[in-house]
């Protein structure tokens, strides 16, 4: 046992519930201006993705609503984070508040089955379009989400949903990377930063909104008719 109490053995595993110093103003100050400084550097983000696509924002639901009232579903793309961004879309689709109506959509990621089989059998830079081939309709849109914009089973994905006329759409970060590059979308969404925790933010605002919006054109709402 050392003299404060703990033996060397639980302060290796829990440093944390050894006496700690006590944190300086300077540092403390720091750390309460940091959650201000990025909630204001990810408004500005917002501001500037509606002012560079606002319109577009608003054409691009009313694309997906009138796909959607023909029969089409939603099949959403991402890796990591993405992943997780393209299935709380989905869930918003499928699960929507106030009673509003319902979408079918998937997400490509979730059947680990498929996503691991695919990968396994064939590569990981096609465990989207493998996917697309045997589910994908004409009517249906493919949404792909990413941060660097540069994922190659995304830039696959999508290429091959537009060879086969579904509605594309991505939202990346950074630069827009390959998805803008090589112009595999109908409409491709960049937020302009190169902080990631900034880009999934703002994401998640335009994939909220586009929700949104969708939901309202379906209700015949005359602003997004």
């Amino acid at each position: 046992m050392t003299e404060s109490g703990r033996d060397p053995f639980s302060q290796l595993l829990y440093p944390m519930l050894s006496p700690q110093p006590a944190a300086g103003e300077v540092l403390v100050m720091e750390l309460s201006r940091a959650p201000v400084e990025k909630s204001a550097e990810s408004n500005r983000l917002r501001a500037e993705l509606l002012d560079e696509f606002g319109d577009e924002i608003v054409a691009t639901a009313q694309e997906m609503a009138a796909a959607f009232q023909r029969g089409g579903r939603l099949l959403a793309l991402g890796n990591g984070g993405s992943a997780t961004s393209a299935a709380d879309m989905v869930t918003e689709m499928l699960v929507p508040l106030d009673g509003a109506r319902a979408v079918p959509a998937l997400c490509l990621t979730n059947d680990i089955a498929v996503v691991t089989g695919i990968g396994n059998d064939v590569g990981f830079n096609d465990v989207f379009v493998r996917q697309i081939i045997a589910l994908g309709r004409s009517d249906d849109v493919v949404l792909a989400v990413s941060t660097s914009g540069n994922s190659e089973n995304l830039v696959r994905g999508l290429a091959e949903a537009r060879r086969r006329c579904m509605s594309t759409i991505a939202i990346c970060g950074y630069d827009g990377g390959r998805l803008a590059r090589e112009q595999v979308s109908d409409h491709c969404f960049v937020v302009r930063s190169s902080s990631v925790h900034r880009i999934q933010e703002v994401q998640m605002t335009l994939y909220h909104l586009l929700t949104e919006l969708v939901q309202r054109a379906l209700e015949g709402d005359p602003a997004c008719a």
